[in-house]
């Protein structure tokens, strides 16, 4: 297995003249430009006192520069600090200083909000886009990122070439990337992984989901999430394909008008995006009586199906091989459907902990329901007397597993079982074909009064299905199940209900899922939440904000 800077290097040399990362309608750099840029922030780095193994923070928004950095980083032999954009000043600062940082790397509005007062380990401040110096403590170390064209130029005097490029790869064992979870101010977990970690997972992704040289991908996760980061930037990038970043959150209609554009051979995405396309399209053109007639007829349902898929594809660009999921469980309703109409989708399953692939299937063997088979890379088990058939936690080992969590000793104690194995808190069990089901979160089980165990996830899977209902959010209130929805307003709208029917809803949504459910997971009531939830980088709704 290759180093993933050896591929690195390999790729920038044999597409130097080729796009390898680009902003949608915006900078376009080629294998060659990359490398360079990559050396000089390696250079400015040395040049400002970093040395192997010291903190470098990554705040900003997705886009080719960010990838820019953090390689540039990576490559310098630094551990990379990546920072969600979204997080308060306050979270930022606070995680900068817990990394204990030398240099920070963010976008000026950013960098604007922060107190550099609280920031007392950082040398300087640079923007990500053009590498202007926006503060710091170290007018020397200010100076390197200022000068970096002349550092490049002094280094390679007679210019800087294919053969130029190399990268440190006696380093698989060494700390490579601190991820924070949250921006907590109390706590905060820093899941610490190694360049092993990301060197394995590529290594998977480039067997399970090949990908060719030229080939592109749209960018549309938080690449300071190890979703974003693995999936959307270091395998395609690392595979010879161009990055394409979308360097906002897109509307549906701007995402369309991009895939159409740029064609990507694969989609990452979560299922909420999937399953709003399944909401606003296929739904409706589903549920029509005349088409419903046509699927039920042999020969001509099958022919139909293959149709309704391809649209689906072509609204992507038309040169999508799959759809690969993960971060939260697939909506069973939409999941049928795509399956019913022969879509190329799989759903894996990770978290940042595992850098982040724990589970996946190529979509041709994907079991509905499940989240795939145990990568090869790792010993995955269900910590239950029978794993077929009892629920228990999802535990792993193997080499893409973090170390821990940075200066947090007692959250890295409990991540880890006795034997070595990590403990993810996911309940679930295989199948006699080895799939994984996934029942829900531990710390969200929900325990009766009759002593059954309750999985949240699964109600809420039932309440999704029901007309009109875009999320939900279902909660034990002492002891009575209560369903927190957000009514999609679109489709209430399209619907033109009136407002009587209107507050019927709740109603009507705990009485058909009822239906549905066993008496002891039952709900007692439905609240209306008057907006979205909020949600996490990978779109899981914020559930702790929901009591």
């Amino acid at each position: 297995m290759k180093h993933y800077l050896e591929m690195l290097a390999e790729v920038v040399r044999e597409r130097w003249d080729d796009p390898a990362l680009s902003d949608f309608h915006g900078r376009r750099l080629t294998g060659g430009e990359l490398a360079a840029s990559i050396e000089r922030t390696r250079l400015a780095l040395r040049e400002a006192g970093v040395r192997r193994g010291d903190k470098v923070a990554l705040c900003a928004h997705n886009c080719a520069a960010w990838a820019e950095t953090f390689l540039g980083v990576v490559a310098s032999g630094a551990v990379v600090v990546p920072i969600l954009s979204n997080f308060t000043p306050e979270g930022i600062q606070h995680l900068v200083e817990h990394s204990e940082s030398r240099i920070l790397f963010t976008d000026p509005e950013i960098a604007a909000a922060l107190d550099f007062g609280r920031l007392p380990r950082v040398r300087a401040v640079v923007a990500i886009e053009g590498g202007a110096v926006l503060g710091g403590r170290d007018r020397a170390a200010a100076r390197a990122f200022e000068e970096k064209d002349a550092l490049l130029a002094a280094e390679h005097p007679g210019g800087f070439g294919p053969a130029d490029v190399s990268y440190p790869t006696d380093n698989g064992g060494e700390l490579a990337v601190i991820n924070y979870t949250s921006g907590t101010t109390s706590a905060p977990k820093g899941v610490m992984l190694r360049h092993e970690s990301f060197s394995v997972v590529v290594d998977f992704a480039q067997r399970r989901i090949p990908a060719h040289p030229g080939e592109r991908i749209v960018s549309m996760l938080p690449m300071a999430h190890m979703y974003g980061l693995a999936f959307e930037m270091m395998y395609p990038l690392l595979s010879g394909v161009e990055v394409v970043y979308l360097t906002k959150i897109p509307s549906p209609t701007a995402l369309v008008a991009a895939m159409k554009e740029v064609r990507p051979y694969v989609v990452i995405t979560v299922p909420m995006v999937m399953e709003k396309i399944y909401r606003g399209a296929l739904k409706p053109k589903l549920s029509r009586p005349a088409v419903r007639l046509l699927l039920a007829l042999p020969g001509v349902g099958g022919l139909l199906r293959r149709k309704i898929a391809e649209k689906v594809r072509e609204s992507f660009g038309g040169q999508v091989r799959e759809f690969v999921m993960g971060g939260a469980p697939l909506n069973p309703e939409a999941e049928a459907a795509f399956r019913r109409i022969g879509l190329p989708y799989t759903v894996g399953y990770g978290m940042t902990e595992a850098c982040p692939l724990l589970a996946y299937e190529d979509w041709r063997e994907f079991a509905p329901g499940s989240c795939g088979k145990p990568v090869d890379y790792d010993e995955v088990r269900i910590d239950s007397p029978d794993p077929l058939r009892v629920d228990g936690e999802v535990q792993a080992k193997g080499p893409n597993l973090c170390v821990g969590y940075y200066r947090n000793a007692e959250a890295t104690k409990a991540l880890f079982t006795k034997d070595g194995f990590l403990r993810t808190g996911d309940l679930g069990h295989f199948d006699a074909k080895g799939n994984l089901y996934l029942s829900g979160r531990s710390k969200n089980m929900i325990l009766s009064g009759s002593g059954q165990n309750i999985y949240p996830e699964e109600i809420e899977a039932v309440v999704n299905q029901q007309d009109f209902v875009a999320e939900s959010v279902v909660v034990d209130r002492g002891g009575k199940l209560v369903a927190r929805v957000y009514f999609d307003p679109d489709a209430i709208r399209k619907a033109k209900l009136d407002d009587a029917a209107v507050a019927a809803l709740p109603g009507r949504v705990r009485t058909a899922v009822n239906r549905r459910m066993p008496a002891y997971s039952r709900l007692s009531e439905v609240e209306r939440n008057p907006s979205p939830f909020e949600k996490t980088p990978k779109m899981s709704i914020k559930r702790f904000l929901y009591r």
